[in-house]
């Protein structure tokens, strides 16, 4: 059994011009849940840090999960600190870590979906370790691979011998 780590237990208070957005989320927040959000937190507080990864050479902290939370602090409240977490994984797996965290709430948007899905493609993940770490199923990261319209991301796809014999038919 893996060991779970707990994150959660070392929050801590960092300035919010030290934090800085990532640049693949694809979890859009519309305007009247935005309120919803600010309206949460002005009632209940931070209830949840925002989950980071610190990036040593920037001196920042990329969020991974809670950009909206982040916002609300900076747009709505102009607050100077705000609750952090950080975790420590490369690209690809923060990448894993934003959309699972999105798809563990039910939103997420498909075209940046699928452009995440060609990331992790030509990063060298697989149909499978994207399955896995991202929570899909086969037919679904085949579709945002569609979507794409790049050959590239189905270099490493392997097909049936059905698509053979459907299209040697078509042809004779």
């Amino acid at each position: 059994m893996k060991k779970i780590e707990f994150p959660v237990l070392n929050v801590k208070m960092v300035d919010i011009d030290k934090v800085i957005a990532n640049d693949y989320n694809p979890n859009k927040v519309a305007p009247p849940e935005m309120q919803l959000l600010k309206h949460s937190i002005e009632e209940d507080g931070y209830t949840q840090p925002i989950v980071t990864y610190y990036d040593k050479e920037k001196d920042k902290y990329i969020v991974v999960d809670g950009f909206h939370r982040y916002r609300v602090a900076k747009e709505f409240f102009n607050l100077k600190q705000i609750p952090i977490v950080t975790i420590d994984k490369d690209l690809e797996n923060r990448m894993a870590s934003t959309i699972r965290h999105n798809r563990a709430r039910g939103t997420h948007q498909i075209a940046d979906m699928s452009q995440i899905v060609l990331t992790l493609t030509e990063n060298g993940w697989s149909e499978t370790q994207i399955s896995k770490h991202l929570g899909m199923e086969l037919d679904e990261i085949i579709r945002l691979k569609q979507i794409t319209g790049l050959k590239d991301a189905f270099a490493n796809h392997t097909f049936s011998k059905s698509w053979d014999e459907f299209e040697y038919n078509l042809r004779h």
